[in-house]
């Protein structure tokens, strides 16, 4: 195959290089920069396509493996290696103190409905959510882990219910 035949038919494939390139990233542009890198590629390295093979294969294994490596390459530069000798940046806290007026709004709006709420069913729901285990609660409210269970999961429904405005 001379050169003007390959490169007339790498031409050819442009639509279908498109539309896996498309198919790949869900972005127009790195679809764009990805169907160059292909191009590229193969222009470089049409030295090692055989003739009487099939091109649209060829040529997609190319842009397949270059999405695959851009994608590896862009995950290596995304991570953080912390060099520091005592691991300073992993250890330090990522939990940021401000409280926005909505969050502080909406947990006032949900402890008033937890206030709410009978004695018998509020401390089951409490003792959980600062983490104790049925087993514990059962044992601390002298109930059988069942009666626990039950209590816990209808005073969630009926939370739900009562904070309907909060559900995504």
């Amino acid at each position: 195959m001379t050169a003007i035949e390959f490169n007339s038919k790498l031409i050819s494939l442009h639509e279908n290089l498109s539309f896996f390139a498309n198919t790949l990233t869900n972005d127009r542009e790195e679809a764009k920069d990805l169907i160059q890198d292909t191009y590229l590629k193969a222009l470089i390295h049409k030295d090692k396509f055989e003739a009487n093979t099939n091109l649209k294969a060829w040529t997609y294994t190319i842009m397949k493996n270059t999405f695959i490596n851009n994608y590896r390459r862009n995950q290596k530069a995304n991570t953080i290696v912390d060099t520091t000798e005592d691991l300073y940046f992993l250890n330090i806290p990522r939990r940021s103190d401000f409280v926005s007026p909505d969050s502080q709004l909406q947990t006032k709006e949900i402890q008033a409905s937890i206030a709410k709420l009978e004695e018998d069913q509020r401390t089951p729901f409490e003792m959980h959510t600062d983490g104790y285990k049925y087993k514990e609660i059962a044992e601390n409210l002298n109930l059988s882990i069942g009666t626990v269970k039950s209590r816990i999961f209808f005073t969630r429904k009926k939370l739900m219910g009562s904070l309907k405005d909060f559900s995504n």
